[in-house]
């Protein structure tokens, strides 16, 4: 007896507990809140950004880190015009080291993939970059051809997250997590040739001259399991890079594709 009206009761606590739930804006007006406090105009169209801090990468089957780079850099030429989702843009270089020691080097020069052990072919590039470019699209979501939706709230790290799915004009989808009340970016997901992707964005801080919103820890996952998480120390916001900076190396030139 005592475990039906227990039961009964659930159903009612319930339904009062969602009752009161502040119900999230329009995913719109979600997103250009998140825009404006990352740092309006100047972060929606960011022509360089350079990164550098460290980095540990972790295996599905240890607790531990199995590497650590003491020093991770990202280099990124955005491109103004992106309209995929999950592909490579722009161009970009990532380089991981241990002391003297490169983990590895990846690079993107616009048309060529490459890595520290040469040129990538073609279908290794695309999968490479589906499973990890997507972050950069909230920056053409109120542009025509996108779609924004609203998907379930949910808590990250005590946060409250006005959860939006963007689709790009390919028919790509980017689910993002917009804190309710400070409206920083926290959660990206997307799905990946590697299963579901995840990001988590966490210690913020705002740059000035120009203005942006930089999140200094990023742990990346898939399929739930930890993949690596990155302390960014220091970001240069629309800083002159060298060209050379994303060209394929001279050794592996005689790779490239004719």
């Amino acid at each position: 007896m005592v475990r039906k009206i227990l039961l009964a009761f659930v159903p009612a606590a319930v339904g009062a507990a969602a009752g009161h739930a502040q119900p999230p804006a329009d995913a719109r007006a979600v997103v250009e809140q998140a825009i404006a406090v990352a740092g309006g105009v100047t972060w929606l169209s960011p022509t360089t950004l350079a990164l550098e801090g460290t980095a540990d990468f972790y295996a599905p089957n240890q607790a531990e880190p199995v590497s650590h780079a003491d020093d991770y850099r990202m280099w990124r030429a955005m491109d103004a015009n992106r309209t995929v989702a999950h592909g490579a843009d722009g161009k970009v270089k990532i380089l991981a080291r241990a002391g003297t020691r490169t983990l590895f080097e990846v690079g993107y020069d616009g048309d060529t993939t490459w890595n520290d052990k040469g040129i990538a072919p073609k279908a290794e590039a695309e999968a490479l970059w589906a499973s990890n470019f997507g972050f950069g699209i909230i920056r053409q979501a109120l542009k025509d051809g996108f779609k924004l939706e609203n998907a379930p709230p949910r808590e990250l790290a005590g946060h409250t997250l006005d959860m939006v799915r963007i689709v790009d004009p390919h028919g790509q989808a980017t689910l993002f997590g917009i804190d309710r009340e400070s409206h920083f970016i926290r959660y990206m997901g997307f799905a990946t040739p590697k299963g579901w992707h995840e990001r988590h964005y966490d210690d913020f801080v705002m740059l000035e001259n120009p203005r942006w919103l930089q999140a200094r820890e990023v742990t990346l996952f898939y399929n739930g399991i930890k993949a690596n998480t990155v302390h960014w120390r220091t970001a240069r916001v629309n800083a002159p890079l060298d060209a050379a900076t994303f060209t394929v190396p001279a050794r592996f030139a005689q790779e490239r594709p004719k």
